[in-house]
């Protein structure tokens, strides 16, 4: 168990420079053929953005453990909070350290701050964090409405790079700019000032642009076209962060990500976990990767990540699911409960005779069928009332190790109220397997100064 928990993912890291000449397939929309030269990176962004879903929340605990799940996936980077922030302070740290130990590698973990020079210092006092995305509006009406007629498009351009200088200053060594609203840069049709915004923020060292279609706004062929503008003239790589308040955050993040592909950098799509995120959500992990891989002109490219492990769908969705207490839709891409079901009789005569008539993936692709079964009868549990004796039971029913009975005991106590549910065999196996990291995150007042 501990060495399926710990088993790494190998895989070279991205080029964080863009490949191709610009413009190499201008005035094309991309098609069929061969593998490409830039690749498609997930950064899933569940514990940065999922979280912020109004009325529901995980616990640090279990952000921790989205990590670690997300390690074993394959995805390249998650978006792990808020390292400005207090309250996230021990947890960002402590998962740092689970980086140093091997657990969180090759996973990279990466904070989110406003682009302003102050909180890209208070993220580097209060943690160790060292991949950061520095984000601020760039449409009219953003820059407007939020900053109340305070802020010109220029202050915008001088902030955000003054907050981009103090992040390179600081060490950090992944530096995302976040263009937020990005997608509505042509409401007074000045798209023109989101590549004069992308291009300061490159000249004054970012690695990357993100574009955001905050809203929802975009349309498959207008983010194509606009990502793809965008990337030609910055040749950085870009990431697609889009949300799906219109319905179309999965289709919008694939077509934007292969407009940065056709304009010959890499491209990054940020993802959340079921779909989680403000309002609508934002675009769903598993419908990214199963449209990148399955789909039409796109599933013989080999364009996505190839440490990506789709067998681990069903259990981060699951965990995902069981942890927001928000169940999964029963008509779920790849894992609701009917994505394999089928009654029509034609429907049913055709799986019959070949499944391929009326499936594009198979369920043992997404890890369906490793299914946690609960015993009835006579049950014994531990959690935040449960005593030595149980503990050992339990643990020894989950073959784990239990090396320090009262600490660990003291631990599970406080993991199950702080996650106000019972704990998973992964959560208990953490607990026992990593104490120290444990307690900060279970601490939420700031241990230290950094």
């Amino acid at each position: 168990m501990e060495q399926a928990r710990n088993e790494g993912l190998g895989g070279g890291s991205p080029q964080e420079s863009g490949g191709g000449a610009a413009g190499a397939n201008s005035g094309l929309r991309y098609s069929a053929g061969g593998p490409t030269k830039n690749r498609i990176y997930i950064i899933d962004v569940t514990n940065r953005d999922g979280v912020q879903t109004a009325r529901i929340s995980l616990s640090k605990l279990q952000k921790t453990m989205l990590n670690i799940y997300l390690n074993q996936m394959g995805i390249y980077q998650s978006e792990i909070g808020f390292p400005a922030l207090n309250h996230e302070r021990n947890y960002i740290n402590a998962n740092l350290e689970l980086a140093e130990l091997g657990l969180l590698k090759p996973i990279v973990l990466s904070g989110w701050v406003r682009a302003k020079a102050e909180d890209v210092l208070q993220a580097v006092r209060k943690t160790r964090i060292r991949h950061l995305n520095l984000s601020i509006s760039v449409s009219q009406i953003m820059t407007q409405g939020k900053f109340g007629g305070k802020m010109s498009r220029k202050d915008v351009l001088k902030m955000m790079t003054e907050a981009v200088d103090a992040a390179r200053e600081a060490g950090i060594e992944t530096i995302g700019v976040n263009a937020e609203d990005a997608s509505r840069t042509d409401e007074r049709y000045d798209e023109d000032y989101l590549i004069e915004f992308a291009l300061a923020a490159k000249e004054h060292g970012a690695h990357r642009i993100r574009y955001c279609d905050t809203l929802g706004y975009d349309r498959t062929i207008s983010i194509y076209d606009s990502v793809k503008r965008l990337a030609q003239a910055v040749q950085l790589p870009i990431e697609i962060h889009c949300h799906n308040d219109l319905g179309y955050a999965v289709a919008n993040s694939v077509e934007g990500a292969m407009g940065a592909i056709d304009a010959g950098v890499d491209a990054y799509i940020n993802t959340t976990v079921n779909g989680m995120g403000e309002r609508a959500g934002n675009a769903d992990l598993v419908s990214v990767i199963l449209a990148l891989t399955k789909s039409r002109g796109l599933k013989d490219r080999q364009v996505l990540d190839p440490r990506v492990n789709l067998k681990m769908a069903w259990k981060i969705c699951n965990y995902v699911a069981n942890a927001f207490q928000v169940p999964i839709p029963i008509n779920q891409v790849g894992v609701g409960a009917n994505a394999f079901a089928h009654e029509s009789g034609i429907h049913a005569d055709g799986m019959l005779k070949d499944r391929h008539n009326y499936e594009l993936y198979s369920p043992e692709e997404l890890g369906i069928g490793d299914v946690e079964t609960r015993p009835i009868g006579r049950i014994i549990t531990t959690g935040e009332y449960g005593g030595i004796k149980g503990l050992k039971y339990v643990f020894d029913q989950l073959g784990l190790e239990l090396k320090n009975e009262r600490e660990t005991l003291e631990l599970v106590q406080y993991a199950s109220a702080h996650n106000q549910q019972p704990l998973t065999p992964d959560e208990l196996w953490f607990i026992a397997t990593y104490p120290e990291q444990a307690k900060k995150i279970l601490t939420m007042t700031p241990l230290e100064e950094i």
